[in-house]
C-alpha cells in the first residue's frame, strides 16, 4: 500500500487511489487490496502526478486535494496510459465539476463518501453502462452529517467558519456536532 506498490499482482489490475483524507485513503487501499488489486497510494496532486509513471491500469482519484486537483492528476495519467480507466471522487458535486472530469479524461465521477463496492463497479463498468443502485445506501441523516464532518475538518474544526460557510447557526452546528453519526 505503498507508493511504490506490493508487486506480483496481476499488472492488469494495479491501481493508484489519490487522496488527502488518510484515514479514507488507508481504508479504500486495504479494501481493493483484498479485491486483488495491487494498489499504489499518493497523497497529494504532485505525488498522484509523479505516480503517473507507474502507468495503473486503474485510478481513483479525489478531486480537491491540498496541493492542486485531482483533474490535473488524471490528465497526466491519461497522457501516461491513454487507456487508464480513471475514476474522481469528490464531496462537491456538480455539473460542471463532472464535465471537466470528463474532460480530463476520467471515466466516472463519484460523490462522497462512496465505498469499495461502488468504485470497483464503477471502474469495471463497460463503457455508456450505469452502475447498479447501491444495496444499502446511506440515509439522508448520515450523508448530511458525513458532509458537515468534511467541511468542518476542511475549516480546521473551526466552528465559526463552518456554521458560516454552511449557512447554519453556529449553536445548531455545535449540537450537530456534538452527536455521534446516524446509525446507517
Amino acid at each position: 500500500m505503498s507508493i511504490e506498490g506490493s508487486g506480483g499482482v496481476d499488472a492488469g489490475k494495479s491501481l493508484l487511489i489519490v487522496e488527502d483524507d488518510l484515514p479514507f485513503l488507508k481504508r479504500l487501499a486495504r479494501a481493493m487490496e483484498r479485491r486483488g488489486y495491487d494498489v499504489h497510494t499518493a497523497e497529494s496532486a504532485a505525488q498522484g502526478i509523479q505516480s503517473a509513471r507507474l502507468k495503473p491500469a486503474y485510478a481513483v482519484v479525489d478531486l480537491r486535494l491540498g496541493d492542486g486537483s485531482g483533474l490535473d492528476v488524471v490528465a497526466a495519467l491519461q497522457a501516461e496510459r491513454p487507456d487508464i480507466r480513471a475514476i474522481i471522487l469528490t464531496g462537491y458535486g456538480n455539473i460542471a465539476t463532472a464535465v471537466a472530469a470528463v474532460k480530463a479524461g476520467a471515466i466516472d465521477y463519484l460523490p462522497k463518501p462512496a465505498d469499495a463496492d461502488q468504485i470497483e463497479a464503477a471502474l469495471l463498468a463497460a463503457p455508456n453502462e450505469t452502475p447498479p443502485p447501491p444495496e444499502m445506501p446511506m440515509s439522508a441523516d448520515r450523508v448530511r452529517w458525513e458532509h458537515i464532518q468534511r467541511v468542518y475538518e476542511q475549516c480546521d474544526r473551526n466552528v465559526s467558519e463552518t456554521a458560516r460557510r454552511l449557512r447554519m447557526h453556529r449553536r445548531t452546528l455545535q449540537r450537530i456536532l456534538a452527536k455521534h453519526a446516524p446509525r446507517e
